[in-house]
């Protein structure tokens, strides 16, 4: 992210209309989830009485779907109209949020029926989360892109700085039911602020089988120096996350004493980190190299790790709240960062299947969540901390290794179309 791109008030005022819709809209349904995911463990454990196991089995339902369903999701996008495709999943969402208020409100709700209406959430998260960042490129023109890519980065780091800590609250003075309830406005908010988008029109396609597509996507990714890195470091960053996450809430709860409100607070400081890293991104890459300011996203969260670590000795909320922060700080550098160079090396016909491979990494969520579950469940949650830790180190050393980090600048955007006029 070049800082002519990045750190100019200018760009930003250029920013049309449509991509403000957008902006709301994604801060909408970041929200939504935010507070949806935090609610659904402290439930679990506060009022249905599950373990670390199955709060870990709860995560993996409500992140298999990041696994099962980016790539033809991916496809969708580059097929069919983004802003339509992202009302559809977002509605869904809201369906599934409002499903579980109902259930809390009247006393029907278990363990099982949370994991299956989380599962069916996330179907409609995968393809919000894989559309947005290829109709971005289309709404803005390409010297707003990094732009663009910060205000929508900054929306996420407000929604994970406020979610955790207004549904830890929510959950420990009035039950299940507000929470969820909130949730769900927020998503339908979402879907409102999506129908008066106006997506600038696409070249039709020819008629392709749909795995000519994924192998046309999947060999440009893998095949480029500078995306496979970054993807496989995602990839081992968030196993090693939802290592960690899986086993956080019961940890907290059982072993440090933390309340609702407490591991709710802890949460909340991940999107403080976001916030602050989000607001000095722009600083931060004017006073260094792209691939240093890359690289800084996985030293974080590996430091971040080795903190958690420390509460197992040195049992305090502060160093809890400080690796969450951490965890949040340096990672968001990385996110803006590596969004606009996926999307300057990207050809447009491309992005969707590009953005899904790469939210596939998200994929690997479950995958950390199914480890957290049964390390947790076998061995406690004190053992995936330490697992969570040699992970981050994994994803680190993966980075600093790589082409990546020798960039000096962002590279040539590649040829796309030019976005629509802004409408009124």
């Amino acid at each position: 992210m070049s800082s002519k791109s990045t750190g100019g008030s200018k760009s930003s005022a250029r920013l049309p209309s449509a991509f403000n819709r957008l902006a709301w809209s994604n801060l909408a349904a970041q929200s939504a989830e935010q507070v949806g995911m935090a609610a659904a463990p402290l439930v679990a454990v506060l009022a249905l009485g599950v373990g670390a196991g199955k709060t870990g089995m709860l995560q993996t339902a409500q992140t298999l779907p990041f696994l099962l369903l980016s790539i033809p999701a991916g496809l969708l996008a580059d097929r069919m109209p983004r802003r339509r495709l992202m009302a559809c999943a977002e509605a869904l969402r809201a369906l599934s949020l409002l499903g579980i208020l109902a259930c809390a409100g009247l006393g029907w709700l278990t363990w099982p029926l949370l994991a299956v209406l989380g599962f069916v959430g996330a179907c409609g998260t995968v393809a919000y989360t894989v559309s947005a960042p290829a109709l971005v490129p289309t709404l803005v023109p390409p010297e707003c892109l990094a732009a663009a890519n910060g205000r929508i980065e900054l929306a996420r780091t407000v929604a994970f700085a406020g979610g955790p800590a207004l549904a830890g609250a929510l959950v420990g003075w009035t039950g299940a039911t507000p929470a969820f309830g909130l949730a769900a406005a927020l998503s339908i908010c979402a879907v409102f602020l999506l129908a008066r988008l106006r997506e600038p029109a696409r070249p039709a396609r020819p008629p392709r089988h749909p795995l000519a597509d994924l192998r046309e996507g999947a060999r440009f990714v893998f095949g480029h120096s500078l995306l496979l890195p970054i993807f496989l470091t995602q990839l081992i960053f968030n196993t090693a996350f939802f290592v960690l996450h899986a086993a956080y809430v019961p940890y907290a709860v059982h072993r440090l004493g933390f309340s609702a409100s407490g591991v709710g607070a802890t949460l909340a400081t991940y999107g403080v980190g976001m916030i602050v890293g989000a607001l000095l991104a722009a600083r931060v890459t004017r006073m260094l190299a792209l691939g240093t300011v890359i690289a800084l996203g996985p030293i974080a969260g590996f430091a971040a790790a080795i903190v958690m670590v420390l509460t197992l000795w040195v049992p305090s909320i502060l160093l809890a709240g400080l690796s969450f922060f951490l965890m949040g700080a340096g990672p968001v550098i990385w996110v803006i960062s590596t969004a606009t160079l996926r999307q300057t090396v990207t050809p447009s016909d491309l992005m969707g299947r590009a953005s899904a491979i790469n939210i596939m990494a998200y994929g690997s969520r479950p995958i950390g969540s199914a480890i957290g579950a049964v390390i947790g469940g076998l061995y406690g949650a004190e053992t995936c901390l330490i697992v969570a830790a040699v992970g981050f180190l994994a994803q680190a050393l993966v980075i600093v290794t790589s082409p990546v980090l020798h960039l000096h600048r962002q590279p040539e955007m590649v040829g796309r179309p030019s976005p629509a006029p802004s409408p009124s």
